[in-house]
C-alpha cells in the first residue's frame, strides 16, 4: 500500500485525526450501511471469522456498535481476541474504508433499545426483549479510506470528461484514519 501512495499526489492524500476522522468515519460508515465484520476465527470454525453485519449506529467518537445474538461464532471469537477489522463499500466506486479495532460485548438493555430496529426481529424471535440479544461496540483504533472529494456525480462527470479528453480528471481522495 505504501508504494501506491508514495506515487499520488500529495493534495489527493489527507490524513485525519481525532474528531476529523470520527466524522469520515460516521459519513461514510452512514452510507456503507453494512460491512464485513472479521473476528480471528476459532479452531474448528467454519465461518472464516469473516460475515456480513449491518451497522447500526456510529457515534460522535466514531466507535460502531451492532447487534449480535450470544450463541453465534463471532461473539465466542470476539471473547477469544477482541481485535476485529472492518471493510466498508458505500458504492460501486467511492466510499471505500478499512479500519482495525477493539470490539467489546454487553448486554446493555438501555443500548439495546436505542439501536433496535422492527427489522431485527428476523434474527431475534422473541423481538427486543430475545434474550440472545447482546450489543458489539468496535473502537477504531485505525485505518485507511479511498473516496471522492466532490461526490459521485461530479467524480464521474471528471471520469467522463477525461475518457473524452484523453486526460486524468482524479476526484480522489485518500488516507489514514486515526480516531
Amino acid at each position: 500500500m505504501d508504494s501506491i501512495n508514495r506515487n499520488q499526489p500529495e493534495h489527493n492524500r489527507e490524513d485525519l485525526a481525532g474528531t476529523d476522522a470520527a466524522a469520515r468515519i460516521r459519513e461514510m460508515t452512514k452510507d456503507a450501511e453494512s460491512c464485513f465484520f472479521c473476528t480471528t476465527p476459532m479452531a474448528g470454525s467454519d465461518t472464516g471469522g469473516t460475515r456480513p453485519m449491518a451497522i447500526e449506529e456510529a457515534d460522535e467518537a466514531g466507535a460502531l456498535w451492532f447487534l449480535s445474538a450470544s450463541d453465534s461464532h463471532k461473539n465466542a471469537e470476539i471473547e477469544a481476541d477482541p481485535a476485529v477489522r472492518l471493510f466498508f463499500q458505500a458504492s460501486k466506486h467511492s466510499g471505500f474504508l478499512a479500519l482495525e479495532g477493539h470490539a467489546t460485548i454487553s448486554r446493555d438493555r438501555q443500548r439495546i433499545e436505542e439501536l433496535w430496529n422492527p427489522i431485527m426481529k428476523t434474527w431475534f424471535t422473541e423481538g427486543k426483549d430475545d434474550p440472545r440479544i447482546t450489543v458489539i461496540q468496535v473502537r477504531p483504533t485505525g485505518g485507511y479510506y479511498w473516496d471522492n472529494k466532490h461526490g459521485d456525480f461530479v467524480a464521474a462527470s471528471k471520469m467522463v470528461v477525461g475518457a473524452a479528453i484523453g486526460k486524468t480528471l482524479d476526484d480522489s481522495i485518500e488516507g489514514r484514519v486515526s480516531p
